[in-house]
């Protein structure tokens, strides 16, 4: 009897130390018939793959308590509302998205991170309306995403509306990225709020990072090494961890 009770027990315990369990789903973006953006030398998807793996696993070496999770482990294309649901699924307590940037002006470099939120320039409307023109690619995105227009700077009005009750825990997280990337010797382009897709159906605090510019020859150039990639990774590594150990204390 004594041994059945014990038995009873241990798996109550291992069932709470489980529900309790810290997760983190990490979504490298874009993949698959999505490059997502093309440099002279490299796609987007590739980057933010390798990146994406090497923090997971620097996340799980070093916090072997923190279940990782990833929206895409290959080359593979995940629509955007399933790259959420993922997130909501596993009950995740943080979702990072990855991604590289590009513009016109290939002078431009550095990093930026976004929460989900207001559109403070026509500049971060636009990289939003890049981010989320992956949905064209999606046979039934009219229905799933309400008639939202990638294109249209009216469908983003909605955002003004939304209220994230994870906004301020999606700020913190993204200021602690983004001071990872600056001790690094990047150049901090600062911490926005923009309409992702991607992060609207999340519930949790969510940020989408920008790990460099594929359009600045130099900076592709930095993201097509391991030691670049490897260098971002423990960028975002460091941030997680700084985040991770605010949230504990």
């Amino acid at each position: 009897m004594k041994r059945f009770i014990l038995y009873i027990l241990l798996i109550i315990t291992a069932t709470v130390a489980y529900a309790r369990q810290y997760t983190v789903v990490i979504d490298p973006g874009h993949g698959g018939k999505d490059p997502g953006a093309v440099g002279k030398i490299s796609k987007e998807k590739d980057h933010n793959l390798a990146v994406a793996l090497m923090v997971g696993k620097m996340i799980q070496d070093s916090f072997p308590t923190v279940r990782v999770i990833y929206t895409r482990k290959t080359d593979v294309f995940v629509e955007l509302d399933e790259r959420a649901n993922i997130a909501n699924r596993a009950k995740a307590n943080l979702f990072m998205s990855i991604h590289t940037n590009s513009v016109a002006n290939t002078a431009a470099k550095g990093t930026e991170t976004f929460s989900l939120g207001l559109h403070r320039s026509a500049e971060n409307l636009e990289v939003a309306m890049r981010e989320n023109s992956v949905i064209s690619m999606e046979s039934d995105a009219d229905e799933k995403y309400e008639g939202f227009d990638p294109k249209c700077s009216e469908s983003y009005i909605m955002f003004e509306f939304m209220q994230d009750a994870n906004l301020y825990e999606s700020i913190k997280l993204a200021k602690c990225l983004q001071r990872r990337y600056k001790s690094q010797g990047r150049e901090d382009r600062g911490v926005f709020q923009g309409g992702f897709l991607v992060l609207r159906e999340t519930s949790m605090p969510s940020v989408l990072t920008e790990i460099g510019f594929i359009s600045n020859p130099e900076e592709e150039a930095y993201l097509c090494t391991e030691e670049g990639r490897r260098q971002i990774a423990q960028s975002i590594f460091e941030g997680f961890k700084q985040y991770h150990s605010i949230k504990k204390n």
